[in-house]
C-alpha cells in the first residue's frame, strides 16, 4: 500500500505530467507487469547492507548501472547464496518449477497504517492509486484510479474520453469479483503473468460488462474489492463514514473495556495502564510496539502529555490488533457488514470450511464462545476480534480432527500397514560416542513408536545390559529397560509393539533375558505359534495390547536346546558386504531354545532375492534391509518390492555410515511399501518431520494403512510411475499462503536486532511424480504479520501417499535460516481458511506462531493457459482420454475384456460431462474452479434478483429435479447462466439415473473375467508362476484385467468398487 499512496509523486513512472496530452485509450504502455515491484525494489536496501554484485539478479528489473564494479566480498556472498537451502529435500529436479527470483513485498511495512475499517478502505480509494486496466484485446494499460469525494463514481486517467465519461457510477455496479474470473482474463494472452490474488473485476450495467483491473499487490486488490462492495451494498443509504466507524460493535466494546479500567472515570488513563490493558487483550503483542504506537498517535496530535484518552486507546488497539486479511474476509462473508450474524457464519462454515450438518444453534454457540463483547454474545453477532479468535482456535486448525481418532480399518494383515519405528532406540546422541539412555525409550513410546530396538550384551553379575557397543561407559540394565517398556508400551497406542532384539549375549545370559521378559511382560508377550493354514499375518486389531519379539529362531523340526544362527549385527553385515571377501559366510552365534521360542510372528531371515523369497519365505518371516540395499532394490525392482511387501514385513535401517545419527528419507521406502522404516528419533530435521507428520494420522496410533494399490493381491503399482496411477483418481491441491503471525527470530541467527525477511516454501512429498516445491515472495522486515497472498496449485497422482510440508525461512544473503515448519498428510487437510501451528526445529509447537492459509482440493485442474469458451469445449472433447485395454494373446480372455470397453467409456463420459457442466456454471458465476456448488447457488441467487429486489426466476420441480424458469424477459448474460444451470441439472440427472446401470455392467464384466479361488491362492504362490511357463498367460491376463479395471473403476459414479476387487 505504501507504493500505491506514493503513486502521485512519480509522474514519470505512474502518471502523465499535468501539461502532457492524454494518450489514446488504445495505446499500450510498455511497462511490464513486474515494473512496480522492480521500482520498489530499487528504492530500498536489505538489512545486511550488501548492495553490490548480484542485486540485479535478486530484484527483477533492478540495475546497478555501468559504474557498478565487481567486489570480491560480494562475489563470495553470491556463491554462498547459490548453495542449496537446508530445507529442500526434493530429489527430482525435473519436478521443480522455473526458478522464481526472490522478490520483495512492501504491502505490510511496519510503519504503514493498517486497514481496520470500511472508512480506511474509502480513504485509500479517495487518495487513489495506479491499477492496470486489462482489455479484451489482450492489451494492458496503466491508469490512475480514484474514488470521487462524494463516493458516487470511480474515475481513471489518462484517457482519450471526456473526463465525465472516464468514470463508472457506483450505482451501475452489479458485483465485484476478486481473481481472474471473467472472460477478459480467461482469454487474455498475458493471463499467466497476472497474479490471481492481484486481479479484480467490476461487473456493471444491464449486460454485465466487466472492468478488469490488476493491482500492484494483493493488499491493494483487497482494499478496492472491500471498499467497492461496501459502497455498492450501501448505495441507497446515506454514508457518514466517520460516524459509522465510531458506531461499530468493536468500538462499542472497546469503550466498555476502557471505562471499566478507568477507575477515576475521567476518560483518560496512564500510558502504562493502557499498555497493560492492550497486552491483556492481545498477549502476542510486544510492549515496545504498543508504546511506540501511542507515541505515534500522540505525536500526530501534537500532544505533550502521555495520558491516553478513550479515542486514542481505541485507535491504538484497532491499528495494532487488526489483521487486514481477516478484516477483508469478514466483510466479504458478512456482505459488507463489520460483523457476522448466525446466518453469515452458517454460510461461511458450509460453503468455505466444508462443515456439514451445521445449524443456527451451533453458530450461536460459536458466537457465545468466541465473541469478546457481552453485547455481541447477547445479540448473536461476531465482530472482528471474536472472528479472529475463532479462526485461531483449534476448531479452525488445518488438521482434520476426525484423523485424531482411529479412522482406518485395523482388521487387515499386519503387512498392510506402515509401522512407526525407531532405530537404536537407546541412543540420544550419535552412533559412535552416544551413551545409552533410558529416555530414548520413553521418548519413542510416548510418540507412538511401535517398533523399538534393544541391543543386548553380556553384563556383570549375570545381568544382561543394553548399551552402545561403541561406547560401553553407560550401559543400561536390561531388566530396568523392559520395566520402562512394560509401563509405557501402550501409553500412546493400544496396538502391538514390536521389540527388535539384537542378541549379543552368551547362552547363559540369554536365559536371563527370557526370564525377565516373561516375568515383567507376562501375558502381554505374544508367543503363539503361527498357523500354517493362514497366508497372512494377524491384524493389529487382533494383536491389541501384545508385545511381539523380532529375532532369530531355531528350526522347529529339530529337538535341540541350543544351536547356531546367523548374527543380526547390522554393522558387521555392512562391513562384510563392503569387504573384498564378500562371499565369506556371515558370522554365526549361539541361540538357546528358550529365547527362540519367544519369537513367533517376526522371525528374522536373510534376504537373497525376490524369486527365492516368494517361493520359500513364510508369511511370519521378515527381512531387514540396509539403507543402501533397499535403495538399490527400490530403483531396480520397484514393482517386485511392492508385491513382496503385500505379504511380508520389511524393515529398513539407516546406513552404518550415518555416524552422526542423521536420518534417511522414509518416503523413498514407503513408496515401495516397506512397513518398518527405522528412524533416529534423536536427530531432528526434515526427515524426522516427514516421519512425525505421517504418523499423526489414524489417531496417532503408530499404524497407517497403506494405499489399496499396495495391498490388493493382483494390482499394478510402481513407485517410479510417471503421471496418473492406474486405479487412482488424481487430485489437485490448491494452496493460498495468506499471512504469517508472530514469527520468531531464527535461533543462532547472526544478524542483529529482531528484523527478519520471511518467506514460505511448500514442499510436496510422495511418489516421485508428485514431489515438487514452490515458494512465496519474501516479505521484508516483518515478523509480526507478514502478508504473502500467493496461490499455488499441485497435481497429486497418489493422494493416499502424499504429504505437504510448510517451511518458513528467513531470507538472508549468507544463508536462509529456519524459522518453523509443519508437515501433514494430504488426507488430513481440512479445506477452507485455516491456521497452521508451526513447529520448531526439534518438533515442538511454538506458541502463537502460525501461518494463515486457504486450502481446497479438487479433482480437476483450474490453471493453465486460457482458451476461448467456444474452443474449450471442442478441445476438451478431442482431448478426452478413455481406458485402453491390453491384449493378453488369449482370444477367449480378450473377448471378455472387450465387454468392459463400452461401460468404461460410458463412465468416463458421465464424469467428464458432469465436470464440464459444473465448470461452466462456475465460470459464468465468476467463481474460481475451487468454488463449491453451494457458493455457485449463493452467487446465482443474488444475480437473479431485479433492481427492486423481486426474483426474476422461479424454482420448478420436474421429476424431483430443481429447474429454474424465467418470470419475464432477461438479459443475455442471465440467459447464459440459466442455460448453464439447466445443463448441470440435466447432467446430474443422467448421472443419477444411469450410474447404477453402468456400474452393474462393469461388475458383470468383472465376474466374467479370470479369477482364482482362495484355495488356488494358498496352494500356488506368485513365484511358482515363473517356474511354470504354461501359467504365464494366466498371470498376465490377471494383471492386465486388474490394470484395465483399476484404471477406471474408481471413477464410476455410484459404485463402491475402488478396493478389495480380488478379496
Amino acid at each position: 500500500m505504501a507504493e500505491a499512496a506514493g503513486s502521485r509523486e512519480q509522474p514519470a513512472a505512474s502518471r502523465a505530467p499535468p501539461d502532457a496530452p492524454h494518450r489514446a485509450e488504445e495505446e499500450p504502455e510498455p511497462a511490464s507487469l513486474d515494473a512496480p515491484a522492480a521500482a520498489a525494489g530499487r528504492r530500498r536496501e536489505r538489512r545486511s547492507g550488501v548492495s553490490a554484485v548480484g542485486a540485479a539478479d535478486r530484484f527483477p528489473g533492478g540495475s546497478l548501472g555501468p559504474a557498478a564494479a565487481p567486489d570480491p566480498d560480494a562475489c563470495l556472498l553470491e556463491a554462498a547464496k547459490a548453495t542449496p537451502r537446508r530445507s529442500s529435500i526434493i530429489k527430482d529436479p525435473s519436478n521443480q518449477k522455473c526458478g522464481r527470483k526472490k522478490t520483495v513485498s512492501f504491502s505490510s511495512m511496519p510503519s504503514e497504517k493498517k486497514i481496520s475499517s470500511a472508512s480506511d478502505c474509502i480513504s485509500f480509494m479517495q487518495a487513489g492509486c495506479e491499477l492496470k486496466k486489462v482489455r479484451p484485446n489482450s492489451r494492458i494499460y496503466n491508469r490512475f484510479f480514484t474514488l470521487d469525494p462524494d463516493l458516487q463514481a470511480l474515475r481513471w486517467e489518462p484517457s482519450k474520453k471526456d473526463l465525465e465519461k472516464a468514470k463508472l457510477d457506483i450505482s451501475a455496479i452489479k458485483e465485484i469479483r476478486l481473481g481472474k474470473n471473467t472472460e477478459t482474463f480467461r482469454n487474455n494472452g498475458l493471463a499467466d503473468q497476472i497474479s490471481e490474488d492481484c486481479a479484480l473485476s467490476v461487473i456493471h450495467g444491464e449486460n454485465y460488462e466487466s472492468l478488469d483491473l490488476v493491482a500492484n499487490s494483493a493488499d491493494v486488490a483487497n482494499i478496492w474489492v472491500s471498499g467497492l462492495r461496501y459502497l455498492v451494498s450501501r448505495s441507497k443509504q446515506p454514508l457518514d463514514l466517520m460516524e459509522s466507524s465510531h458506531n461499530t460493535p468493536r468500538f462499542a466494546w472497546l469503550k466498555t473495556v476502557f471505562e471499566a479500567a478507568d477507575v477515576d472515570g475521567n476518560g483518560i488513563m496512564l500510558e502504562d495502564t493502557s499498555v497493560e490493558l492492550i497486552k491483556k487483550l492481545n498477549p502476542t503483542l510486544k510492549e515496545s510496539k504498543i508504546r511506540l504506537k501511542f507515541k505515534e498517535i500522540q505525536k500526530s496530535k501534537e500532544k505533550l502529555t502521555t495520558r491516553v484518552t478513550k479515542e486514542e486507546f481505541c485507535e491504538a488497539f484497532s491499528e495494532l490488533c487488526t489483521r487486514p486479511e481477516v478484516y477483508f474476509l469478514l466483510v466479504q462473508i458478512s456482505k459488507n457488514k463489520e460483523y457476522l450474524d448466525a446466518n453469515d457464519l452458517m454460510l461461511f462454515l458450509e460453503a468455505e470450511q466444508g462443515v456439514t450438518h451445521i445449524t443456527e444453534e451451533m453458530c450461536l454457540d460459536i458466537i457465545r464462545r468466541y465473541e469478546l463483547s457481552q453485547e455481541g454474545r447477547l445479540k448473536g453477532f461476531l465482530a472482528i476480534d471474536g472472528f479472529t479468535q475463532y479462526l485461531l482456535s483449534p476448531e479452525c486448525d488445518i488438521f482434520d480432527p476426525e484423523h485424531k481418532k482411529i479412522v482406518q480399518d485395523m482388521t487387515q494383515p499386519l503387512s498392510h500397514y506402515y509401522i512407526n519405528a525407531s532405530h537404536n532406540t537407546y541412543l540420544i546422541e550419535d552412533q559412535l560416542r552416544g551413551p545409552a539412555d533410558i529416555n530414548g525409550y520413553v521418548r519413542a513410546l510416548k510418540m507412538s513408536c511401535r517398533s523399538i530396538e534393544l541391543d543386548v550384551c553380556d553384563g556383570p553379575d549375570n545381568e544382561p545390559i543394553i548399551c552402545n557397543r561403541n561406547n560401553m561407559t553407560s550401559p543400561l540394565a536390561f531388566r530396568n529397560v523392559i520395566e520402562v517398556i512394560n509401563k509405557l508400551a501402550f501409553f500412546a497406542s493400544e496396538y502391538p509393539l514390536i521389540l527388535c532384539l539384537g542378541n549379543h549375549c552368551s547362552v547363559q545370559q540369554q536365559k536371563v533375558v527370557v526370564q525377565h521378559m516373561k516375568r515383567i511382560f507376562g501375558n502381554k508377550l505374544y508367543t503363539e505359534a503361527p498357523l500354517s493354514s493362514e497366508v497372512y499375518l494377524p491384524s493389529p486389531e487382533k494383536l491389541k495390547m501384545k508385545i511381539i519379539v523380532k529375532g532369530k529362531k531355531l528350526p522347529c523340526d529339530q529337538d535341540i536346546l541350543e544351536g547356531e544362527v546367523t548374527d543380526e549385527d547390522e554393522e558387521a553385515e555392512i562391513s562384510r558386504r563392503l569387504s573384498e571377501d564378500f562371499s565369506r559366510e556371515p558370522k554365526l552365534i549361539w541361540l538357546c531354545r528358550e529365547l527362540s521360542d519367544l519369537v513367533s510372528l517376526c522371525k528374522s531371515v536373510q534376504y537373497k532375492d525376490f524369486e527365492t523369497s516368494m517361493k520359500a519365505q513364510n508369511y511370519w518371516e521378515m527381512c531387514s534391509f540396509s539403507e543402501a540395499e533397499a535403495s538399490r532394490i527400490a530403483n531396480e525392482y520397484p514393482e517386485d518390492f511392492v508385491n513382496y511387501n503385500k505379504k511380508f514385513l520389511s524393515r529398513v535401517y539407516p546406513s552404518a555410515m550415518r555416524i552422526d545419527s542423521s536420518n534417511l528419507n522414509p518416503q523413498d521406502f514407503w513408496n515401495c511399501g516397506c512397513q518398518i522404516v527405522a528412524m533416529n528419533y534423536q536427530t531432528p530435521g526434515p526427515m524426522m518431520d516427514l516421519h512425525t507428520g505421517w504418523f499423526l494420522q489414524n489417531g496417532g496410533c503408530g499404524y497407517v494403512l497403506r494405499p489399496s494399490v499396495m495391498r490388493d493381491e493382483v494390482s499394478y503399482f510402481s513407485a517410479n510411475t510417471k503421471g496418473i496411477v492406474p486405479g487412482v483418481s488424481p487430485q489437485v491441491l490448491h494452496v493460498k499462503i495468506i499471512s504469517g503471525q508472530n514469527f520468531p527470530k531464527p535461533k543462532g541467527a547472526c544478524a542483529k536486532g529482531d528484523v527478519i525477511d520471511p518467506y514460505v516454501c511448500i514442499e510436496i512429498h510422495g511418489i516421485p511424480a508428485d514431489c515438487t516445491e514452490q515458494r512465496t515472495k519474501t516479505v521484508q522486515q516483518n515478523s509480526d504479520n507478514p502478508i504473502f497472498d500467493e496461490s499455488f496449485e499441485f497435481q497429486i497422482n497418489l493422494p493416499e501417499l502424499a504429504m505437504i510440508r510448510f517451511v518458513v525461512l528467513d531470507d538472508d544473503y549468507i544463508g536462509d535460516e529456519f524459522i518453523g515448519q509443519y508437515t501433514i498428510p494430504l488426507e488430513c487437510l481440512q479445506p477452507g481458511y485455516r491456521h497452521i501451528p508451526l513447529r520448531s526445529f526439534v518438533g515442538d509447537i511454538m506458541e502463537h506462531v502460525t501461518l494463515f492459509v486457504h486450502i481446497a482440493i479438487t479433482n480437476r485442474s483450474g490453471g493453465g493457459k486460457a482458451q476461448k469458451r467456444s474452443l474449450s469445449v471442442r478441445i476438451g472433447k478431442k482431448a478426452r482420454e478413455y481406458t485402453m485395454l491390453r491384449n493378453t494373446g488369449l482370444k477367449t480372455i480378450d473377448d471378455i475384456f472387450k465387454l468392459a470397453v463400452h461401460p468404461l467409456r460410458e463412465a468416463t463420459d458421465m464424469r467428464e460431462n458432469m465436470q464440464n457442466a459444473m465448470v461452466s456454471v462456475k465460470e459464468l458465476c465468476g467463481l474460481p474452479p475451487i468454488a463449491s456448488l453451494k457458493q455457485c447457488i449463493l452467487t446465482l441467487s443474488s444475480r437473479l434478483v431485479s433492481s427492486d429486489n423481486t426474483p426474476s426466476v422461479t424454482l420448478c420441480m420436474k421429476d424431483a429435479f430443481p429447474y429454474l424458469e424465467p418470470l419475464g424477459t432477461m438479459p443475455d448474460v442471465q440467459k447464459k447462466v440459466l442455460a448453464a444451470y439447466d445443463l448441470m441439472i440435466q447432467e446430474s440427472r443422467v448421472l443419477i439415473e444411469t450410474a447404477d446401470i453402468t456400474h452393474d455392467k462393469i461388475v458383470q464384466c468383472q465376474k466374467a473375467g479370470p479369477r482364482r479361488s482362495p484355495e488356488e491362492c494358498q496352494e500356488r504362490s506368485p513365484g511358482e508362476h515363473e517356474a511354470d511357463p504354461a501359467s504365464v498367460p494366466v498371470v498376465r491376463t490377471e494383471q492386465n484385467w486388474k490394470w484395465a479395471h483399476g484404471h477406471q473403476v474408481k471413477t464410476v459414479p455410484g459404485g463402491n468398487t475402488g478396493e478389495g476387487y480380488w478379496r
